[in-house]
């Protein structure tokens, strides 16, 4: 499931007469609640053979922990797509993408979310597609153009979560739905020049993460040969 902040258009209006988007943030709660399970366990873990290991266990929990924790943070806590009025910074667990949605060429999802900016393919891992829940979807917007049936007017409405469906009914996937938010932030903001007017993407390796998990990795690979 992905999830949104500050998704609604404010109501002052910018430059050109038209209201003003306040700042989106999109990123998968399941990756979030996934990744802090993996830290606790691997804290747990490798504190206990930290603790308790002998000879070379307690380097080689340390190296793997070095190795393993930054790529846990990189997979599941550090993707995150922030997106306003003037651009779209894509956070993936090695590189940051910026670029204006003048750039922007597109935005699609199909078995996976994309960006295309600069002649490149860009993924966006804060927003995964499931496909389960794109048919899941599909199943409540045909109940409910259909009417449902025969329905008990004493019954209680289910309740459904806001924002999940389109002013028209049709409810959309959340993964769906992000994407055609910035579908619209892309085609209204978008300016009228040529591709090769077109600002490329400014692309920020994350070293953080790199430079720690490959120090682990070749410490890891040494002990592990000499011990």
């Amino acid at each position: 499931m992905t999830s949104s902040r500050n998704d609604r258009p404010g109501t002052a209006p910018a430059g050109n007469g038209q209201p003003k988007y306040a700042d989106r943030a999109y990123r998968s709660i399941a990756g979030v609640v996934g990744g802090v399970l993996l830290l606790v366990l691997a804290g747990w873990l490798g504190g206990d053979a930290v603790a308790r290991g002998t000879g070379h266990t307690p380097w080689l929990a340390l190296a793997a922990m070095l190795c393993a924790v930054p790529l846990i943070i990189a997979f599941t806590l550090r993707p995150v797509v922030y997106a306003n009025d003037d651009r779209i910074r894509v956070r993936n667990p090695f590189r940051t993408i910026t670029v204006p949605w003048s750039g922007v060429e597109s935005i699609r999802a199909a078995y996976s979310t994309e960006m295309l900016a600069g002649g490149r393919k860009f993924q966006l891992w804060a927003i995964p597609v499931s496909v389960r829940a794109r048919k899941s979807a599909a199943r409540q917007t045909e109940r409910a153009q259909s009417g449902g049936g025969r329905r008990d007017p004493f019954a209680a409405v289910p309740r459904r979560r806001p924002g999940q469906a389109d002013a028209d009914g049709t409810v959309r996937a959340p993964s769906d739905r992000a994407v055609n938010e910035l579908r619209e932030l892309a085609d209204r903001h978008r300016l009228e020049a040529e591709a090769a007017d077109r600002p490329n993407p400014v692309i920020r390796w994350c070293y953080e993460v790199i430079a720690p998990s490959a120090a682990g990795a070749v410490v890891l690979i040494v002990l592990a040969a000499t011990g």
